[in-house]
């Protein structure tokens, strides 16, 4: 999402003031990764962003691609993460990776342990967040792979003290072993009568132990799952809609919100579909 890069000369000190302290391997690909700041952590709203860093000198797992360009040893690759922690968590920031293996600071961030150091940058970023929504509305949060990370945060954030309002998570991935979170999801939806989780694969015929929706979310909503697992419309003056992941799911809900008059956001007006890209 972000790049910035800061030239280290060796007589400077680290540049790192922070550290992984656990690293859980959802798959090969897939990781979810708590990093501790050295300083007290910064505050932050559900939905938005950190950025993490490290050297171009470090190390990138042996299943990385080659870089075209090999990275400068001594200067910071950053990039911007969205915080999957809740807002009240003040030990750690965690974070839900996918592995670019093209790209430059994942591979580097594969390759580490609890007790290895990096750089997080000092403040949250962002406007994918609760800010502009009724607090009466339906929120229908829709994402692909790791674009859950937000939504993530604002369950862990809201459905402590929310028990009024209703959110739907609908999130696509291609296999069930692709899909993060699913055990505390399932859980939420267990217990809380206000958060309905739907979760879907498009290669079903590559994980049969999968039972659940298949095919693609775009789908799912034009057959009519929200009405059919929880009796929601989708009714602007009723739903605010987030989408956050694949830029062509993205694309697609859209233009189907917009054929029942959902509109986004401009100038004065943040609009009931709410959009963060994640490459």
């Amino acid at each position: 999402l972000l790049e910035q890069k800061h030239t280290m000369n060796p007589n400077e000190q680290s540049p790192y003031n922070a550290t992984v302290i656990s690293r859980e391997e959802i798959n090969p690909q897939l990781i979810v990764m708590r990093v501790q700041s050295d300083a007290p952590l910064f505050e932050f709203k559900p939905g938005q962003f950190a950025v993490l860093g490290l050297l171009g000198r470090e190390p990138r797992v042996p299943e990385a691609a080659p870089e075209e360009t090999p990275s400068d040893p001594d200067k910071i690759i950053r990039r911007a993460y969205s915080i999957a922690s809740s807002s009240v968590e003040r030990r750690y920031l965690e974070f839900y990776l996918t592995h670019v293996t093209s790209g430059q600071l994942t591979p580097r961030l594969f390759a580490l342990h609890p007790g290895s150091r990096l750089f997080l940058g000092p403040k949250a970023s962002g406007v994918f967040t609760l800010d502009r929504v009724a607090p009466e509305k339906v929120l229908v949060l829709v994402a692909t792979g790791t674009g859950l990370a937000p939504y993530i945060s604002m369950l862990r954030t809201m459905l402590v003290k929310e028990t009024q309002r209703r959110f739907v998570v609908l999130h696509g991935a291609r296999f069930g072993w692709d899909l993060g979170y699913r055990g505390e999801l399932e859980s939420l939806a267990r217990l809380r009568p206000n958060f309905i989780y739907i979760p879907s694969i498009t290669r079903p015929e590559q994980d049969p132990s999968f039972h659940g929706h298949t095919g693609r979310i775009q789908a799912l909503l034009e057959q009519g799952v929200l009405e059919k697992e929880g009796g929601i419309v989708l009714d602007p003056s009723q739903v605010d809609a987030f989408l956050c992941g694949n830029p062509d799911m993205i694309k697609a809900v859209k233009v189907l919100l917009e054929a029942k008059g959902f509109t986004s956001g401009k100038a004065g007006n943040p609009g009931t579909i709410h959009v963060e890209e994640y490459w």
